[in-house]
Parts: structure tokens; C-alpha cells; sequence
């Protein structure tokens, strides 16, 4: 459930001649993808699931060594045939219209040897080019790899692999045809895939410019992965500035102890003599997140303390390599701290959620007191610092992510990235706010409004409650390609998103207040939050909707059960219906064993909030959303949930995605999705 952007899954973020210098010319190009608005789209004026499709993507970014230009690619899809592109761009530090300097596909690019040159990904091979797009080659000695990255002295290089040690039934039994799994230990299956036998390993290689030999893997055959599963976060990976080291997290657990535990290391591995050692050995929550300073000698990664909680305080700690020594940089501070860089060797930047938003903050290593350096309705980061200059991811609930610069005196902000500048000026966005209510016990309850497009407050509008998941994420200024707020405003939706409690961004008492009292005191939250909605005048108190995923699904079961009349009707997506048959079927067993107080078989008070113990209350309308391929919530239990509404004769469809797990990600689903969805609240609502 709680995931960072994630993950988001979810991105990663140069030397420029001019920055209006033409693209390299190609001889053969792919087709254009149909990416454009339709006249009738330009007509509508309005965000729709298919205007989704067509914005361009942005993914990683790097800024240039002289801090003058950044990369970026940008992935376009194409909605009837599902085809996706991604190309590399180019745009100078100061702006300006940017260059494209791939046209057949490109991604993941780095610069090397010194910002002359640039590496990247073309179709699976390591590929190399100028800076200014020309001289395209392929690397030779390299293949079959997911992550890359080159030594920042350029004479080495690491890759990530996957290396196959375990047997499968078929070789056991030299059966090839037979459809068997055996099955002896838990973490059989994670999140949307089954084992496949291998393990995500670091190679270590000589590069040379044009040619990868003599790779070694250092992580020697050894049943434990890096980047570690689910995600496989490339940033849990990191060069020394020399390129003699290399610092990785890696889980070495198997099986239920993997299952049970968060227990992360980061190791700090020799490339010469292979020697290493564990630099977090002792702390038994996460490790992660490395990250050299610029002479070398220290570390910054980012810790949890605690075992088996995965929204415990996420801390910036320092490791310094000489002497040894940890040092908890952020005491003090109540914030998770996410995308730490180094300014210097004694600065550190990072980006947090914050009441609401996310922003950049800055922390030295002598007085320990940490800054606020931005402000705004936005979400910044990743970040990136280079030669006096630092750039930074940037969205909001109305913008898809962009890059801009950030001023390091003020930190005002110059937007460098207009990717999806034709869609924004075709189409009108609604309007955002910001709402405090007093909460039941008399608690600060932020939220975010989201208005339709055109606006008329002496109307009455229907509204959507937003429940967000997690339970321990973040509801800011985030954009979804699915979950889109200006969507449902466009639909002529209100939509209000509660910061209820559980939610990261407001201190950690806060967010973890919700950890067995999932049915408690943020269900009355959202209670709260919809009853001072419906006394504003233009929200029409007999068209309210409740909607969300994950935990924001298992929100919309149990708020089925003690709504009180409040709402017409709701959608879950990916809910815990049944707390019992979920804890059984599940895999990362360290969150229930943490959120809902362990096994069933314990007896935990928290089960009471199992909402199919209240399904005799419900009566009202329900659209219930799964996926095949989710193991996290497996599918089983929206689909024990739609019997039961069947069963009693309520108004209810069941959306079954046979090629999707706990997000549903692929074009065309993504789209019968959202048709299904806004069909239904029309329904019940307009």
C-alpha cells in the first residue's frame, strides 16, 4: 500500500553550444504517433481520459557537469495502438526552446567525459553521442541489462542484471511442458509478479568510451538483489567520485524473514580488492538512498529505525568513512526527507512534503538546523546541483511534471520545461484551493479543493470525496494519469481530498496515529471534511461520492458502512475487504503485521475495522475496481466484496482487469477505467 513515488512510478532526473541547434538527422524514421488534439478536442476546451494519452511524459533529467543545459526525455503514447516512444531532449539552463537529440527512441541518458559526451539507451544496447546529438554509436561489450551508470572519472562502469539461481519445476523434473510451481518459503510472488527464478546483480565493468569488458559480478552469486524488489530503485546504487567504490542497498533476507521484515543495509563495496562492509549494520529498518560526498568521504543515506514499519520517520543520516561514525543529521526534524544531494561537503539539500505540498530544504553539517528554501502550491524533486546551479522536478494537481530552476539566494523558480504547452492552451483547467476544518476533536484538518473549469458558485454542484491511499502517503500536489482531480472537475465534479490522519506531510505523530486504527479517527476525518463541504452553498448535499484506491479502497468499503446517508454511491479500487483472508493471502506481511496489528489467529482488536463485518449496513450503489495480477491486495477480496453486494441486492459492477495488478497502467484499460468510472458516478450523481 504505502509507496513514495513514488515511485510514481514514480522518476529520475546539459553542455550547450546553442540551444537551438538543429536535431541530428536520421535516415529512417518510426511513424508519428497520434498524439495531437482532435479538432473536437480543442472544441471541448476540457481534460478527458483521452486528452490524458496524448500528454508527453516527462522521465529523467540530468543536468551538465558546467551546470549550463539538462537532458530530459519525454515518452509519447499513442492510445489506439499502444505505442510508446521516448526521445532525449536538451535545453539550456536559462531556458529557451529545447533541442531533440534522439528521433528513433532514447532514454536513461548520462553525461560523461566531462559533459563532451552523452550515454544512453536505444532498444537495449548502451549507446554513446556528442553533446550536441551527433556521432550516435552503439557501446560494444555490453548486454542483456536493466540500470546503467558510468564512474564520474569515466573509466568504469556498473549494470544491473538479472542472474538466474534458482530451479525451476520443469529442469527438477525435465518436464518442460508441465505448468507447475514449487513452492517451499514465502515472497513467492511480490506486489504484480511471481519469482522468476534470478536476482537483480551489480556488475562491475571497464569502460572505456566506446566498448564495456572484463565485468565482474560483485554481488558473487549471492541470493539477495540490489536495487531491492518491488521497485528497484536505481538510486539505491552510487559511484564514489573516484569511481573505486561503489555504495548499494541490498536485503539479505529470504523467504518469511523477507516477508516479516524491512530490514535494509547499505554496503559500501571496494572495486579493486572486492572487500566490503555494512555501513547501517545494527539499524534494523530501512537503509537507503546513498549518496557520496563530493570529496568522498562521507555518505548520506536516508534511514528508518524501527522493523517492519515502512512509514516509520525516514531520517537523513551521515557516514563518515574514515572513522566510521553515523551521525543522525535531521534530529529534530518531523519531516520524511526524500532526494538528498550534496551543495558541498559540508551542505546537503533535500526535498519533503510539507503541509500539504512538497518543497526543497536545505541542512549543514555543523549547526544541523535546517531551512525551508521554497514556497508555492507545487511539488518539487528530484533534484539535481551542479556548478552553482540546482533544478528540480516540478507539478502540481494542474501540471504534469516539468523541470525548472531554482534560484539557490530566494528560491524562486524559473520553469525550464513547457512539454505539454499545445494541450494546456487548448484545454482550461479548474481552479485549486486550500481548506482547514476543525476535525470532531478539534484538530487542523487540511484539504485540497478542486473546482470545476467555469466555475459558477450561485450552482450547485455534485462533489467527490477523494480517499487517499497508503494509508502513510502523501496527498499534495500530485498529477495522476488516472486519479486526475482536474478530470473530475472537468466532468463537472467538486473534488475535496482530506489530508486525513495517517497522511504523511504533517508531522510523524500524525501519520502514524493511524497504525491499528484504521476504522477510527480518520474515518471521523473524512466525516468531518464532507459535512463542513456540504454546508457550502454551491455543493449540492444529494450528489456527494466517495472514491479512492488501495487503503482509499478499503476507505470506501468501510465508509459504505457508516456513511449515515451521506453518500449516493462509491468506487473502490484495489480495497481490503476482509482483513482474515487478507492477511492470508498477502505478501509483504511486515505492513499488516505493523497496520492491523498482526495475524488473525492473535485476535488484534484492529480487526473490528474489517469492513466486512459492517457489509449488513451497506445500501448504497458501489463500483468495485481489481486487477489480476495484484498481490499486494489480491483481487479476491473486491471480488468478495461484489458477491456480498450482489448478494444484498445492491447496485453494484464489478470491473476485473486481467492484465493489471495494483495500478492499472496500460493505455486502453486506462481509459475503459476511467469511462466506467465517470459513467457510473453519472449515474448516481448527475
Amino acid at each position: 500500500m504505502k509507496r513514495s513515488p513514488g515511485i510514481l512510478m514514480i522518476m529520475v532526473f546539459l553542455l550547450s553550444v546553442s540551444c537551438r541547434q538543429q536535431a541530428p538527422v536520421v535516415k529512417e524514421s518510426l511513424p508519428e504517433l497520434n498524439t495531437q488534439l482532435t479538432a473536437e478536442e480543442k472544441a471541448g476546451g476540457l481534460v478527458t481520459p483521452e486528452i490524458l494519452w496524448k500528454f508527453g511524459r516527462l522521465g529523467t533529467f540530468a543536468l551538465s557537469p558546467n551546470g549550463l543545459s539538462v537532458l530530459y526525455t519525454v515518452t509519447q503514447i499513442d492510445l489506439t495502438t499502444e505505442a510508446r516512444r521516448t526521445n532525449i531532449f536538451k535545453v539550456s539552463i536559462e531556458g529557451g526552446d529545447p533541442v531533440q537529440l534522439t528521433q528513433e527512441d532514447g532514454s536513461s541518458p548520462q553525461w560523461f567525459d566531462g559533459g563532451k559526451k552523452i550515454a544512453f539507451v536505444r532498444d537495449g544496447n548502451l549507446m554513446t553521442m556528442n553533446s550536441d546529438g551527433s556521432g550516435q554509436q552503439k557501446v560494444t561489450g555490453l548486454s542483456d541489462f536493466e540500470y546503467y551508470n558510468i564512474s564520474p572519472e569515466g573509466s568504469k562502469i556498473y549494470f544491473t542484471r538479472r542472474v538466474k539461481l534458482d530451479q525451476t519445476a520443469n529442469e527438477k523434473h525435465n518436464l518442460p511442458k508441465a505448468k507447475v510451481r514449487i513452492i517451499n518459503d514465502l515472497m513467492y510472488r511480490h506486489w504484480n509478479a511471481w519469482s522468476d527464478y534470478s536476482y537483480s546483480h551489480i556488475f562491475v565493468a571497464s569502460f572505456n568510451g566506446t566498448a564495456v569488458s572484463d565485468e565482474k559480478d560483485i554481488m558473487k552469486d549471492q541470493k539477495y538483489e540490489s536495487p531491492i524488489a518491488p521497485y528497484y530503485d536505481e538510486a539505491e546504487i552510487a559511484w564514489s567520485p573516484d569511481g573505486k567504490f561503489i555504495a548499494y542497498t541490498t536485503k539479505r533476507l529470504t523467504g518469511i524473514e523477507d516477508a516479516r521484515s524491512t530490514n535494509s543495509d547499505i554496503y559500501l563495496h571496494e572495486v579493486k580488492t572486492g572487500k566490503e562492509i555494512n555501513i547501517t549494520e545494527g539499524n534494523f529498518g530501512y537503509d537507503k538512498y546513498p549518496v557520496f560526498s563530493p570529496d568522498g568521504t562521507k555518505i548520506a543515506y536516508r534511514s528508518m529505525e524501527r522493523n517492519g514499519y515502512e512509514a516509520d520517520l525516514d531520517r537523513l543520516f551521515i557516514y563518515d568513512i574514515k572513522s566510521g561514525t553515523r551521525t543522525w543529521l535531521s534530529k529534530g526534524w518531523d519531516f520524511d526527507v526524500e532526494n538528498q544531494i550534496w551543495a558541498d561537503n559540508e551542505n546537503i539539500w533535500f526535498t519533503c512534503s510539507y503541509l500539504g505540498t512538497a518543497q526543497i530544504f536545505k541542512i549543514d553539517l555543523t549547526s544541523k538546523k535546517v531551512e525551508k528554501v521554497t514556497e508555492g502550491i507545487h511539488n518539487l524533486g528530484p533534484i539535481q546541483m551542479g556548478s552553482g546551479m540546482l533544478v528540480s522536478g516540478y507539478v502540481s494537481i494542474s501540471m504534469a511534471p516539468e523541470i525548472a530552476k531554482v534560484d539557490i539566494q530566494n528560491g524562486k523558480l524559473m520553469q525550464l520545461t513547457s512539454i505539454n504547452k499545445p494541450i494546456y492552451e487548448s484545454i482550461k483547467m479548474g481552479s485549486v484551493a486550500e481548506k482547514h476544518v476543525k476535525t470532531k476533536d478539534n484538530k487542523d484538518l487540511q484539504m485540497w479543493i478542486v473546482y470545476p473549469p467555469y466555475f459558477d458558485p450561485s450552482k450547485k454542484y455534485p462533489a467527490l470525496l477523494f480517499c487517499n491511499g497508503g494509508p502513510e502517503s502523501t496527498l499534495d500536489q500530485f498529477w495522476s494519469y488516472r486519479w486526475n482531480f482536474q478530470m473530475m472537475a472537468a466532468k463537472g465534479y467538486i473534488v475535496f481530498a482530506p489530508n486525513r490522519r495517517g497522511n504523511a506531510g504533517f508531522g510523524q505523530a500524525w501519520k502514524e496515529q493511524i497504525a491499528g486504527d484504521w476504522g477510527g479517527k480518520n474515518m471521523q476525518d473524512y466525516l468531518d471534511a464532507t459535512d463542513a463541504m456540504i454546508k457550502e452553498h454551491y455543493i449540492d448535499a444529494n450528489r456527494l461520492g466517495a472514491v479512492g484506491a488501495s487503503y482509499g479502497g478499503y476507505s470506501v468499503f468501510y465508509l459504505a458502512g457508516i456513511h449515515g446517508g451521506r453518500f449516493k454511491t462509491f468506487v473502490s479500487h484495489c480495497g481490503t475487504f476482509d482483513f482474515t483472508s487478507w492477511y492470508g493471502s498477502t505478501e509483504e506481511l511486515w505492513f499488516p503485521n505493523k497496520d492491523i496489528e498482526g495475524p488473525y489467529w492473535n485476535t488484534p482488536k484492529s480487526y473490528q475495522y474489517s469492513p466486512h463485518l459492517m457489509v449488513d449496513k451497506w445500501d448504497t450503489p458501489i463500483l468495485i475496481v481489481t486487477g489480476a495480477k495484484d498481490f499486494r491486495i489480491p483481487y479476491t477480496q473486491s471480488l468478495e466484496a461484489f458477491q456480498a453486494a450482489q448478494i444484498l441486492n445492491i447496485p453494484s459492477r464489478l470491473l476485473f482487469f486481467e492484465d493489471e495488478g495494483h495500478w492499472v497502467l496500460k493505455p486502453q484499460d486506462a481509459v475503459v477505467w476511467q469511462r466506467e468510472f465517470f459513467e457510473w458516478l453519472d449515474t448516481y450523481l448527475k
